[in-house]
């Protein structure tokens, strides 16, 4: 899974009603003002595909993996963050990101170190090769807006342990994250040229200046919300992860579980994540 190294990798925090908190991250937020109540809290990097002196050097160590989530050697609570993931284009002017032109979505999971007090949130997101995931089979963006594909789609995930499989995040449509389509690109795009060094935050337009302005990036727009298994269950070595994104008029949840259950899966209908943890 080397495709993606020549690509920014930024995420969103706070993009899904009570994922915060239930990720126990919302006092990391407390002194960051929104736009509205609704609007996510800012984006992070967990990738830069050249070196940024400013920002912490982990973030050069690309660590997206189609198969494996490496824990890493620290004794720290490792979560998986179920989401999606979109393949951007990038375009610029004048030094300033322009536009952002989502191509393909899919299955993505943001797994991250929970510990309180990190400096920035992207403390909690690299820590070395194999502690990303997405999806190798990825589905094709007709268009970004209302009447697309993604309207069809939901998500879920589930992880295996033990023999047995547990429902981790909730079934819900993609259309639940609070910003979507137009309006999460006209915020992405406001954001990334305008996020200063505040906080968990970080001055993204200085990372890209310094990159040479990635002309692509791998952007996950927001962990969904845990079932109570998934909010008080962490990683550990041998689990097996899930994270499914599926069509939704032509599969049922029910669907969705036993294709887990006997590995037969419709891909033409789903993108979808299975990350064996390893250590």
């Amino acid at each position: 899974m080397d495709k993606y190294r020549d690509f920014l990798g930024l995420g969103i925090a706070g993009n899904f009603a009570l994922h915060l908190a239930q990720a126990g991250e919302l006092e990391d937020f407390k002194n960051i003002i929104t736009a509205d109540e609704a609007a996510p809290k800012g984006m992070f990097p967990f990738y830069l595909p050249l070196h940024v002196k400013e920002a912490k050097e982990i973030l050069n160590t690309y660590p997206i993996s189609s198969s494996t989530i490496r824990l890493p050697d620290l004794h720290v609570n490792i979560q998986a963050e179920p989401e999606v993931a979109l393949i951007c284009a990038l375009e610029y002017k004048n030094n300033k990101l322009y536009k952002i032109t989502p191509t393909h979505f899919g299955a993505y999971n943001d797994c991250s170190i929970r510990v309180a007090g990190a400096s920035k949130i992207s403390d909690k997101k690299n820590w070395g090769e194999n502690s990303k995931g997405i999806s190798d089979n990825l589905i094709v963006i007709d268009k970004f807006e209302s009447g697309g594909v993604m309207d069809n789609y939901s998500i879920c995930s589930f992880l295996k342990r033990d023999g047995k499989v547990y429902a981790y995040g909730e079934d819900v449509e993609l259309g639940g994250y609070s910003y979507f389509y137009e309006k999460l690109l006209d915020w992405m795009v406001n954001q990334i040229n305008t996020q200063q060094d505040f906080g968990p935050l970080e001055p993204l337009s200085e990372y890209i200046s310094t990159c040479n302005y990635p002309a692509n990036a791998v952007i996950s727009i927001g962990a969904t919300r845990y079932t109570p298994y998934g909010e008080s269950t962490f990683l550990k070595k041998d689990d097996e992860l899930f994270v499914m994104l599926y069509n939704h008029s032509a599969l049922s949840s029910h669907d969705i579980l036993e294709s887990i259950k006997n590995g037969n899966y419709d891909l033409a209908n789903m993108s979808i994540l299975e990350q064996k943890v390893i250590q």
